[in-house]
């Protein structure tokens, strides 16, 4: 029996309208809300893979990946074995890849990885797993490879491969330029994959240059294929995979040749796929105002015009036809579509007291309201909406900011231990609440995959603590004002985090119910490269959930910014604050408190550019965007989408 992700459309069974909407792709695509949904149904294809050749009395034979993208679905594999009783006695895996060189101890080894999140949790025989060893003598490499795919071809040949992708396009370690004929053998990272693995090494100095990979003719040879991509980071690739041509500068496209392969995707992930981007180019649309929205934005910036300069010609030749027929006239739909954009901005966050409120974003009153502004990390709130904070405060609203996450682990040794050592000298032989001097011993012995004692973690987070603290005194909010929650699932002293807990949820109801909030300002940035943001919106969510019985939720609104990877898109903003040029220098300087992230940022994602600079650019790029769709010209621009919980 075939899974749901195994039944694959038949086009002479299509629609019409179906066959048109993704007559754009090359390569079967499933798309769910979120990659936790999606996770556990490709988990329950491995399991009835597995399953079927256990009645067969037949191995099954796994291809695995490793990075973010399969964390779910190993999870719910093991809760499968656990709970259902999922035996993997008959299963043999190969790995995809390994960095080269790298000792299987090692914490950033995959040899790691996949013990840590599958094998030591499963009934696996040690023998049947197979993971490419980063310790081979570099001159008996070429023969190992040659072993390697070997030992594929007599365990019978993958009958599943799972993979991920990466944003040159890479399947397992196979990098552009890769052939399709190319089998098992180490390779030279490109510089792209290095900056993305750099957070986990702690900096691109200590990413291996070198690894071992499956080719790709290793994978075409699999019997199903399932890859998922997850966020808005794999937008742009899974796009030029799916809908581009065959090219060996993008390796994931020759997976168009296989006949047996499913991309599964988020909704995130998916976002530029034409049938998702630009609806109106593939068929008929049900227009909804989000949709109109989104097109007629998408009209002005093609055009190169204003809303208001928009003709019927420019409707009928981009697709929009039947739009301008459902609406009558490109004038009707233009002063429409500009004034939704003229009533998203306002220069009063809070809302604006004895004010006629019909046509704003926020609530008149209560005229004074009490706010929580949650970030994650100790400066996502003035990096992302510092102007916006700093406006509530002198608006005279009650407002709070609440770090849901100690930031420990962004804080270099280099960092810590310039701090340790000042400590150490100030206090001499006195009796401190840490002991520096052994924090300064810890930190000059650390070797490299070791994880920090409590001590130095400790050090680290009051670092974070006592940035925020100078900068929320800057921006103008009283201490008392300022909470810390530490939640428990970030504190490993790992880059990898735990899964969120009921006891998290528990520490962001208290201080909800603590405080009683109008507004609650979160961060919606789900781009972040190692998921805190998600854990801490879920977090919000859950709290919310529970809450919403409580009669103050009735008068509780919810506002989603974005963090420093990316802004909401103009369609979506719901609320757009205006920054004067002294605005956004006060947030400059707010963000500028934040030293131990200045310059050497260890989790920056692919964008190298440091965080005010980022946030900076971002809010004048959206401020140009208003100004060329015709409405007033500012400075910069922070954007906010409300939220129904």
């Amino acid at each position: 029996m075939k899974s749901a992700l195994e039944i694959k459309p038949d086009i002479s069974y299509k629609s019409a309208g179906k066959f048109e909407e993704t007559r754009f792709e090359k390569i079967h695509n499933e798309i769910f809300k979120s990659s936790a949904e999606a996770s556990v149904i490709v988990a329950q294809e491995i399991a009835q893979l597995i399953r079927l050749k256990q009645e067969k009395n037949k191995t099954c034979v796994l291809g695995l990946a490793t990075g973010s993208s399969p964390v779910k679905v190993y999870e719910e594999l093991v809760r499968m074995h656990r709970e259902e009783g999922l035996s993997f006695s008959n299963v043999i895996t190969f790995n995809l890849d390994e960095y080269y060189p790298m000792s299987k101890e090692n914490n950033q080894s995959y040899h790691y990885f996949m013990h840590q999140h599958l094998f030591n949790h499963i009934d696996i025989d040690p023998e049947n797993i197979n993971i490419p060893d980063g310790t081979v003598a570099i001159d008996e490499l070429n023969q190992y490879c040659i072993d390697y795919e070997m030992n594929i071809k007599r365990a019978g040949g993958l009958d599943f491969q799972l993979l991920g992708i990466g944003r040159t396009g890479h399947v397992g370690f196979n990098e552009p330029g890769s052939h399709i004929n190319s089998g098992t053998r180490i390779i030279t990272l490109d510089h792209i994959t290095r900056v993305d693995a750099s957070s986990d090494f702690n900096g691109i100095d200590n990413v291996p240059k070198r690894a071992i990979t499956m080719g790709v003719s290793t994978i075409m040879r699999s019997k199903r294929i399932v890859l998922m991509a997850w966020g808005q980071n794999k937008a742009d690739i899974i796009k030029r995979t799916i809908q581009g041509d065959i090219s060996s500068e993008v390796p994931a496209t020759f997976l168009q040749n296989h006949p047996n392969a499913t991309f599964v995707l988020d909704q995130s992930a998916a976002s530029e796929l034409t049938r998702f981007k630009t609806p109106w180019l593939v068929g008929e649309c049900i227009w909804t105002q989000e949709l109109k929205s989104k097109a007629i934005v998408w009209l002005c910036q093609k055009t190169k015009q204003s809303i208001l300069k928009l003709t019927d010609r420019d409707y009928n030749n981009n697709g929009m036809s039947d739009l301008l027929a459902q609406e009558g006239s490109a004038y009707d739909l233009n002063i429409n579509m500009f004034n939704v954009l003229q009533h998203t901005i306002t220069g009063w966050p809070g809302g604006k007291p004895n004010t006629d409120d019909s046509h704003r974003p926020e609530r008149a009153n209560p005229a004074k309201k009490r706010v929580i502004l949650f970030s994650p990390h100790p400066d996502d709130d003035v990096i992302s909406m510092g102007g916006t904070f700093s406006k509530l405060i002198k608006q005279g609203h009650d407002v709070h900011v609440v770090y849901q996450t100690s930031g420990n682990i962004a804080v270099t040794d280099d960092e810590a231990l310039k701090f340790a050592e000042v400590c150490n000298d100030f206090v001499g032989d006195a009796d401190p609440k840490i002991n520096f001097k052994s924090v300064i011993e810890f930190l000059n012995n650390k070797s490299e995959d070791q994880v920090d004692s409590l001590e130095v973690r400790k050090l680290k987070g009051l670092i974070r603590r006592r940035e925020s603290y100078a900068a929320t005194r800057y921006i103008g909010l009283k201490d008392e004002n300022t909470h810390f929650l530490d939640l428990p699932f970030y504190e490993t002293g790992q880059v990898k985090k735990n899964p969120l807990g009921s006891e998290d949820i528990a520490i962001v109801k208290d201080i909800i119910t603590k405080i009683k909030p109008h507004q609650v300002f979160a961060a919606g940035d789900l781009a972040d490269p190692h998921g805190t943001h998600e854990v801490c919106l879920n977090a919000i969510f859950a709290a919310l959930k529970e809450l919403k019985p409580e009669p103050y939720m009735n008068d509780c609104w919810l506002w989603l910014y974005r963090g420093a990877w990316h802004e909401w898109d103009i369609h979506e903003i719901d609320m757009a604050v205006p920054l004067s040029p002294s605005e956004v220098l006060l947030k400059r300087h707010a963000i500028l408190y934040h030293q131990s992230q200045k310059d050497r940022v260890m989790f920056q994602g692919n964008d190298s550019r440091e965080f005010w600079v980022r946030a900076e650019d971002r809010n004048k790029n959206t401020a140009v965007l208003y100004d060329e769709l015709g409405l007033a010209e500012y400075e910069a621009i922070e954007a906010f989408k409300r939220f129904d919980y």
